[in-house]
């Protein structure tokens, strides 16, 4: 089994910047693409930003130039640093990881728990 566990949500200004974190544990072999999704209230969830193993990225048209996505491969953790944050961005942030438990399993999505992010105009 693999647990995701998400910390940095908080209640921020507009304009303010907050860093999210979410550190993956179990049973793990390779970590294919990790990321983070956001659901607002009353919304469908939506990709926010995803990361390659090889660190390759992909964001939201929203959130380009304000957000960066990283990872440190070897504490199997990715985060989000979030920048320039808007009232609009206000959302439970969940992160997910694509995960091989062996070298010969298929691998299959993980998701956090989710963390709230509230902006305040």
């Amino acid at each position: 089994q693999v647990q995701l566990v998400e910390s940095g949500g908080d209640l921020v200004q507009a304009g303010g910047s907050l860093r999210l974190s979410c550190a993956a544990s179990g049973n793990i072999f390779s970590i294919n693409d990790m990321g983070w999704y956001r659901q607002a209230p009353g919304k469908q969830r939506e990709l926010v930003a995803s990361i390659s193993h090889g660190g390759i990225t992909n964001y939201a048209d929203s959130v380009k130039g304000r957000f960066t996505v990283s990872r440190d491969n070897a504490k199997n953790t990715v985060y989000l640093q979030m920048n320039g944050l808007k009232p609009e961005d206000t959302a439970v942030y969940y992160c997910y990881a694509n995960v091989a438990y062996s070298r010969y399993s298929y691998p299959r999505d993980y998701w956090g728990q989710g963390t709230a992010v509230t902006v305040s105009s």
